[in-house]
């Protein structure tokens, strides 16, 4: 068995994905599909910029999915689906979603520029924020998060000693230095244009519904691993709900992590831009291996293994 690994937002940058469109096929069709559903060229966004463009929630989601489906679509691994299981990181559960048959590609694309534009606009609705604390666990993060007026809360549990909190500005902030003083290495406030995984972003949650119900949803290939749960869901039924749910719930990556490693796989792999999964599958368990496919290099040496 092997454990797909799909990234986030945060994974994307300048050229991503220009060296599979020119020595792919498979992945230069994948870029083509996603200009024609868009109806703007994503493609030439992703390969040349500008960055700050880029780094738009509205854009970077989709340019991490066509990157990871661009990628996969390289690889063309021939694994069967029992032989499977999958997880992504925020959007990469869209990703692992895509790659598991559950979603079109180009239904996937059009949902996650809508969920971009719609925690964009929660964000404006509700300021908020959210801070990367490092050196402290989760228990404690959560009951300092508690004790701190107004909304804040856990929003990614990545890993044993990094947790990200998400809320209300002056909360986050108050909870940060909270943190400080309770042992904690370091709190890096993010630069992100909302409280994402929180419950400020409920003025979201119908429209991203809404853009769920428009979309052909399928039982899944084989089982994804739920940011919202860390338990794994293949019914299109629950597929749907799980990804309003984490809209709006803490992302359990590192419960995640430790559900799939239960399993037992032969080794995970990263694919999509960046190597941010693999650096925290060893922070919880550094036996572990990990390989990333991102770049044509790393699909002909995993293709080639």
């Amino acid at each position: 068995m092997r454990a797909l690994l799909f990234p986030g937002q945060g994974s994307q940058c300048v050229g991503m994905g220009k060296d599979l469109y020119e020595r792919s096929e498979a992945a230069r069709a994948v870029f083509q599909e996603a200009d024609a559903a868009l109806g703007f060229p994503l493609s030439q966004l992703m390969f040349e910029g500008p960055e700050a463009a880029l780094r738009e929630t509205r854009h970077a989601q989709p340019a991490i999915l066509t990157h990871s489906i661009a990628a996969w679509r390289a690889l063309e691994p021939g694994w069967p689906s029992e032989s499977l299981v999958g997880a992504g990181h925020s959007l990469g559960e869209y990703s692992a979603y895509t790659v598991a048959g559950a979603l079109d590609f180009a239904d996937a694309l059009r949902v996650v520029r809508r969920r971009g534009e719609l925690m964009f606009e929660a964000g404006e609705a509700q300021p908020g924020t959210m801070a990367a604390v490092l050196g402290l666990d989760a228990e404690t993060i959560r009951a300092v998060c508690e004790e701190t007026p107004g909304l804040v809360g856990p929003a990614n549990l990545n890993a044993p000693s990094q947790v990200v909190i998400s809320g209300e500005v002056e909360a986050v902030r108050a909870a940060g230095e909270r943190l400080k003083e309770r042992g904690a290495k370091r709190v890096v406030e993010l630069n992100v244009s909302g409280a994402f995984h929180s419950p400020l972003m409920e003025p979201a949650a119908a429209g991203l519904r809404e853009a769920l119900d428009a979309a052909k949803v399928r039982d899944a290939a084989f089982p994804v691993y739920a940011n919202a749960s860390a338990s794994s869901v293949v019914a299109a039924s629950e597929i749907r709900q799980s990804l309003v749910r984490q809209l709006l719930s803490p992302v359990l990556w590192e419960p995640t992590m430790r559900c799939m490693i239960q399993l037992g796989p032969d080794g995970f792999v990263e694919i999509g831009p960046g190597q941010v999964l693999r650096g925290l599958l060893r922070q919880i368990d550094r036996g572990l291996s990990c390989r990333t496919v991102g770049t044509a290099d790393e699909v002909q040496a995993l293709g080639a293994h």
